[in-house]
């Protein structure tokens, strides 16, 4: 065999690629000898974290994965369910966090294009994305780099294909200053019937390459980058980073889901991460067969390419497809249609093995499902981090708190211009969010609201779909277990306060380094608490992605398990909103408020501490709640509907009024010291806004779902009022809240100047 290395040379350029000694052992015993170098690249990224989970594995089998509406689970490019009316969607997140830490714009880019090719494989229309963000503080100027460019990325790209951007989350905090998340979610669209899997099958049927050509853009890019700390090596990666073109992007989308309607296909998958060497093992592993592929007949747009370059490139816009000979000429005349490349690199075969040659001579001859099943899965060490007993033994009352109006009033106006709760205007205003014209409820609010129904055929539906991500990371640092489940809660609940119900979830979980046994009980203890949570409330987990390794100079970000959420609506036009409406209009709080200010944004930005136990979670309450508000939003009952979440009672309040354009006055009838009573973070509480006239209705909501709740006042007047608590005017407010972004992007202010400003 050509590229034939010496048995000294084997396990060093092993090593070199990411490869353990015992991992290389491994590899020969599979294969009987020494490996080439094409062998030893496919193995690596195979088996690369990335790509085989090998760290996480075993902790992702707690996740509960089957319920009512699963069509399609893990193990796929993404996870399916029926939405009704023979309808489904699919939906999953991922991270591009190591590539968007070396090129921002490109990296986020990329995230968005390799998220939507993982739906549309399945055989769905792409109709929304959201992401998930999360940098260091905004005073200093890489960081603004950082943002800017991976704001402005999701944005190109999802907007040069037509596939609106609806919601969102973005955080700042000094833990994730030297390792960036971007988190990216896609959900499509599609009848039942059209579900589509990457399953290789048939002897002597046909492998199409569709879409760009190759390069060496992207080598180990996502695989190799996401499997290994950053370090002062950093910037010499930038290599890796892949490039994206949407416009290419746009014409697969097209081109793919004809291919489909025309049952031109056996099988479609996506190349992302270790580009054709996953998606072609993959899909053969799946489909119990082998695949024989010749590396000189794939598109290059670069000379002199090697086999294992080839094989392992990341460069995007770029499918595999499973054609019949019978069906090939028809398939190739509608990939032409719309402009694409399409290649016949190999074919089917029976022999199980996944063959590469170059020029007919054999480089690689490996196992297929050695490659996507037999990578080592490991069980590595834990040990519950020492910090945890100082932090969660903190207690806030030790400080000394503003008691004064005048104090807490400007308390208020702090919370709302810090970067982690003032308006995101800034950010989704760079997003086209209503192309496609499904976009029911907009960003802004606590989760998008999308219709059901094809518009350019005319197939409307009254059914939607709710969508929301979440996760508060300063929550999981204090408490991973608590903090994953409190995700999972916040994602289900701004989902029930548009009148959803929740459905299914997928995630994208984002820690350091997994073998470093602190980082793994971390690890351990979000899935545990997440699986317990979705257990009990009976939501599965039907896709996602983990991401390690996200740690610079030995420094992990926090626990970060992004939780994406589906739930399902039955009557799009009967919604909320988190805006106050009419004067007169009765505030209700659903749920109860606590002395519960450990992790509060309060306690961040008043006193600069992250510490303290988080707010506690009672599973029972919180389903109890949600189902509440859902009832009352769906009884066409609540006129508004906000949740509870960072800042407390009284920033949920400033949102409403701030949003409605509209005051009110409120009493907190409870008895709290005032910066508990107004910025505790405590959970499973709702404000919701009701006419006068439907009060007896929303307490008969109340009673049969036996949650407490307390009226608070009324909405009017030009000021927000909260009993001699709080007293400020509605224009000082907005003008704090919805600028205070793009003053700080633009260099204008300091975090620390936020309020004097």
């Amino acid at each position: 065999m050509p590229e034939s290395l010496s048995a000294e040379l084997a396990p060093k350029l092993a090593v070199e690629l990411g490869l353990n000694p015992s991992e290389y052992e491994h590899v020969v015993e599979i294969l009987g000898r020494i490996p080439s170098i094409t062998e030893l690249y496919v193995y690596s990224l195979m088996w690369s974290e990335h790509c085989s989970y090998k760290h996480s594995r075993k902790a992702l089998r707690m996740f509960p994965t089957t319920g009512e509406h699963v069509l399609q689970g893990p193990g796929e490019n993404a996870g399916v369910i029926s939405v009704g009316d023979g309808w489904a969607v699919a939906f999953k997140m991922e991270s591009h966090n190591h590539p968007s830490a070396i090129e921002p714009y490109q990296g986020a880019a990329t995230g968005v294009g390799g998220i939507i090719r993982d739906i549309f494989t399945m055989g769905a229309r792409p109709i929304a994305s959201l992401n998930s963000l999360r940098f260091g503080t905004l005073d200093k100027p890489r960081q603004r780099y950082l943002f800017e460019g991976a704001v402005a990325g999701i944005g190109g790209y999802g907007n040069c294909l037509g596939v609106p951007t609806v919601g969102g989350e973005v955080y700042f905090e000094e833990a994730y200053e030297g390792n960036c998340l971007i988190n990216a979610m896609s959900i499509g669209l599609m009848r039942e019937e059209r579900l589509m899997r990457a399953v290789a099958a048939g002897v002597g049927n046909k492998i199409l390459l569709i879409g760009s050509t190759t390069g060496r853009d992207g080598i180990g890019g996502a695989s190799v980058l996401a499997s290994q700390e950053f370090d002062e090596k950093a910037e010499d990666k930038r290599p890796s980073v892949q490039v994206g073109d949407p416009f290419e992007e746009k014409l697969l989308i097209e081109a793919c889901l004809e291919l489909l309607d025309q049952e031109l296909l056996v099988a479609l998958g996506d190349l992302g991460a270790a580009g054709l060497t996953s998606s072609a093992s993959e899909m053969a592993s799946r489909g119990g067969v082998g695949l024989d592929i010749e590396v000189t007949k794939v598109p290059q747009r670069e000379e002199n390419m090697k086999a294992f370059e080839i094989m392992v490139s990341e460069s995007q816009e770029r499918m595999l497809a499973v054609v019949t000979p019978e069906k090939l000429e028809a398939a190739q005349a509608i990939c032409e249609k719309w402009g694409l490349l399409s290649t016949v690199i190999g074919e089917v075969t029976d022999t199980g093995n996944f063959v590469v040659r170059e020029n007919g001579v054999i480089v690689a001859d490996m196992p297929a499902d050695s490659l996507a099943d037999d990578a080592p899965i490991y069980d590595p060490a834990m040990t519950r981090p020492a910090y945890l007993d100082e932090v969660q033994a903190f207690d806030p009352a030790t400080l000394i708190h503003p008691e004064s109006v005048a104090e807490l009033t400007e308390t208020l106006l702090r919370l709302l211009s810090s970067p982690n709760i003032c308006s995101r205007r800034w950010i989704w205003e760079q997003y086209d969010h209503q192309v496609m014209v499904n976009t029911v409820v907009l960003p802004g609010g606590d989760a998008a609201v999308l219709r059901i129904g094809d518009t350019g055929r005319g197939e409307m539906t009254t059914r939607g779909i709710a969508v929301s991500s979440d996760c508060n990371g300063r929550y999981c640092y204090l408490d991973p277990y608590r903090g994953a489940q409190i995700a999972l809660a916040e994602a289900a609940r701004n989902v029930a306060c548009v009148g959803g119900e929740p459905a299914a979830i997928t995630d994208c979980l984002n820690f350091g380094n997994p073998e470093k046994p602190e980082v793994f009980w971390t690890f351990h203890e979000a899935i545990r608490g997440l699986s317990d949570a979705c257990t009990e409330w009976g939501i599965p987990v039907i896709s996602g992605n983990v991401s390690f390794y996200n740690e610079s100079f030995g420094n992990p970000i926090y626990p970060t398990p992004t939780v994406g959420l589906v739930g399902l609506i039955d009557d799009v036009s009967v919604t909320a909103t988190v805006a106050f409406k009419d004067a007169g209009d009765v505030i209700v709080l659903v749920g109860e408020t606590f002395d519960e200010l450990g992790g509060s944004e309060y306690l961040k930005s008043v006193h600069g501490l992250v510490t303290g136990a988080p707010p506690a979670l009672d599973l029972e309450l919180e389903a109890a709640v949600q189902s509440a508000v859902r009832a009352a939003v769906r009884a066409g009952i609540a006129k508004s509907a906000h949740d509870c979440s960072e800042g407390g009672m009284a920033v949920t309040l400033a949102e409403s009024a701030i949003a409605g354009g509209i005051g009110c006055s409120v009493y907190l009838d409870d008895d709290l010291a005032g910066v508990s009573s107004l910025f505790s973070e405590s959970q499973s509480r709702v404000v919701l806004t009701v006419a006068e006239g439907d009060m007896d209705g929303l307490l008969e909501i109340f009673d049969a779902n036996e949650v407490p709740f307390a009226v608070l006042g009324q909405v009017g007047g030009e000021r927000l009022h909260i009993g001699e608590k709080i007293d400020v005017d509605l224009n000082t407010m907005k003008l704090i809240f919805e600028h205070t972004l793009e003053k700080l992007v633009g260099g204008e202010m300091q975090t620390e100047e936020l309020f004097e400003g």
